[in-house]
């Protein structure tokens, strides 16, 4: 009972330490999971256990999970992680960079996979289907290390979606990689392989997109149907994903976790109402598992396993796959992409490998060495020193490589509009129109599906939630809207995101008090001290347009502001300059001292009058 509880508030401690300086959680993770196992038995334990003994020992009279159900854990708590990445994978996102994406998971798990095993093969002297057994396990990123790493480093949208799809598609991939190597040795690698290894892959890819396709349409016509009460909602469904991964492994081994990242990308680019409820829930059970997981799997490595790696060798292998094989796999993929040489070498850069990688070699790894196969041992120790070595590597230099290599955004240009409504939506595609990237917010699903059929990026997501922060393609984001008509909502939007996302100025519409009173302009007031919420509706619908008229010189463009205090039909919005730069005009207007050639006044409403603003 107290390893379990240990287990818990470690994890949940470790946690909060990454949080707090903001670096991957798998860091403390697994040198917790190393104090309490190897270290303690080896350094600190009188009696020479482990602190927490995940694997019950006969010997001992001592452990946690008998037999292979530690494993069995392992799988099934994969599973749930890797759906609630599937949940966040958005078609929308790769609309650009698909293609590098595709290659990434096909031809750069390819170099990884031959350039690694060729490398472990001539380092480590380990044979061939061993060394290709490691390959296989470290083709995958990871999403449980990717996001934490990227979160508080502002980059280009691309650039972001990049990093993030690869880390969640390829773990599939790089699992049923390794299954098939696994299989391969367990078979002793005899002629019949490539037919082996042909129907395994054909079971997988089958069993795998079919499970996950139906479960997927089924669970959504469910929850839409009211089929199942609103309190059984997350219970259900983390119900189904066990299901689907279950039943999957029966008719095909491993095909689980290609069923349960199909479902979730299924159910997340789908019309499912309580999205948002599923993606909270299985964020924080990832959380807890993330937590188990690794303290667990880290503290069931001994000190013998450790002192492997004790050697030259150890950094020759790490050093080839970080700094030669990753970098050619990406260049390789994006030869004919439009990402920049800087781009891709920031992507060759981040890399670090995660918890399905951890978690398929210790299964792997202990089932190989208790069959005797030679050099089994060395698994499990080197994935987790590739694993350990990159997320170290990548969380504490990522920043500064983004800045080396030129990646590293020194003005966040996006803009991100609190409400989806027509206005929102008018000012949206105004703005992406004039190359800006625009993100509208709301819990209002038909503005978010409206917004959606403008080709604008929105997000359902509840103000209160934390969601946002942790949504890595808003790394771009440096200018914050309050749109709604909820002065409430507004402020409370420029008071909780202020900081993370109006770096470059925080807006928000003037209540109907501020209005009416002079005297009560606030410096975040948006657009115009006379127009609030009702306002800005009602011209949208009289005048739905967006407008431009030059302004000659200093007195014209005060003359035209004065012109929209006077006419309600009529809202300022921007100051379009020269380079297309837009400045956002608030309640206290802009003040310059001079007007370039060729300056904007950018405004909603009914067209001015030009005879008359010409006389002016």
């Amino acid at each position: 009972m107290l390893e379990l509880a240990g287990i818990i508030i470690l994890g949940i401690l470790a946690q909060w330490f990454a949080w707090k300086f903001k670096i991957p959680a798998i860091l403390p993770l697994i040198l917790i999971g190393l104090l309490v196992g190897p270290i303690a038995a080896e350094y600190l334990s009188e009696d020479g256990t482990k602190w927490i003994e995940p694997i019950w020992d006969n010997d001992k009279q001592k452990g946690l999970f008998p037999g292979e159900s530690l494993f069995n854990f392992v799988s099934l708590a994969i599973s749930i992680i890797l759906f609630e990445g599937g949940l966040t994978l958005k078609r929308s996102e790769i609309k650009n960079v698909g293609p590098v994406i595709t290659k990434l998971i096909t031809l750069g798990s390819a170099v990884t996979f031959f350039g690694a095993g060729i490398a472990a093969h001539f380092v480590f002297e380990l044979s061939w289907d061993l060394s290709f057994l490691f390959s296989g396990l470290i083709i995958v990123t990871g999403p449980t290390v990717i996001t934490p790493i990227l979160r508080n480093i502002p980059l280009k949208k691309d650039l972001s979606a990049v990093l993030k799809w690869e880390g969640i598609l390829i773990d599939p991939i790089g699992a049923l990689v390794a299954v098939l190597m696994f299989e391969f040795i367990s078979v002793g690698g005899d002629s019949g392989f490539t037919k082996t290894a042909l129907i395994e892959f054909g079971k997988i890819i089958l069993f795998g997109t079919t499970f996950g396709f139906t479960f997927a349409h089924a669970l959504a016509f469910a929850i839409n149907k009211k089929l199942i009460p609103h309190y059984l909602l997350n219970v259900v469904s983390l119900s189904v994903v066990l299901l689907v991964f279950v039943e999957s492994e029966i008719f095909a081994h491993e095909s689980g976790l290609l069923a349960v990242v199909v479902m979730g990308m299924v159910l997340g680019n789908g019309k499912l109402e309580n999205i948002k409820e599923l993606l909270y829930f299985k964020e924080s059970l990832s959380v807890l598992l993330i937590s188990i997981l690794f303290i667990l799997l880290a503290a069931n490595i001994n000190i013998e396993d450790l002192l492997l790696l004790y050697n030259w060798k150890t950094a020759i292998l790490f050093a080839l796959v970080v700094f030669v094989i990753r970098p050619i796999g990406v260049f390789l993929s994006t030869a004919q992409s439009k990402l920049k040489t800087k781009e891709k070498l920031f992507i060759s850069w981040v890399g670090p490998r995660g918890i399905v990688a951890a978690g398929i070699a210790s299964l792997f790894g202990s089932k190989l060495a208790k069959q005797g196969v030679e050099g089994a041992e060395y698994i499990t120790p080197l994935v987790f020193m590739i694993v350990l070595g990159t997320v170290l590597l990548n969380a504490t230099t990522a920043r500064l490589f983004a800045k080396l290599s030129g990646v590293f955004l020194t003005k966040s240009e996006g803009i991100l509009i609190v409400g989806a409504s027509k206005v929102s939506r008018l000012l949206g595609h105004y703005l992406k129109t004039n190359g800006r990237h625009v993100v509208l917010i709301d819990s209002n699903l038909s503005n978010i599906e409206r917004a959606k059929e403008l080709g604008l990026e929105a997000i359902s997501t509840d103000i209160y939630s934390n969601t946002l922060t942790d949504n890595i393609e808003l790394n771009d984001v440096g200018y914050l809207i309050a749109l709604t008509g909820n002065s409430g909502i507004n402020k409370y939007a420029i008071d909780k995101f202020g900081a993370e996302f109006g770096e470059n100025g925080s807006f928000r519409l003037v209540t109907r008090e501020e209005m009416l009173d002079e005297n009560n302009n606030p410096a975040e007031g948006l657009f115009s001290s006379t127009d609030d919420y009702n306002s800005l509706t009602e011209v949208t619908r009289k005048y739905p347009s967006i407008q431009e008229i030059e302004i000659t010189d200093i007195a014209h463009y005060k003359s035209l502001i004065e012109q929209t205090h006077n006419d309600k039909d009529i809202v300022p919005l921007f100051i379009k300059k020269d380079n297309g730069e837009l400045d956002i005009i608030s309640s206290q207007e802009i003040e310059f001292e001079e007007v370039g050639k060729t300056w904007k006044l950018v405004y909603l409403g009914k067209p001015f009058d030009v005879e008359t603003t010409e006389t002016i």
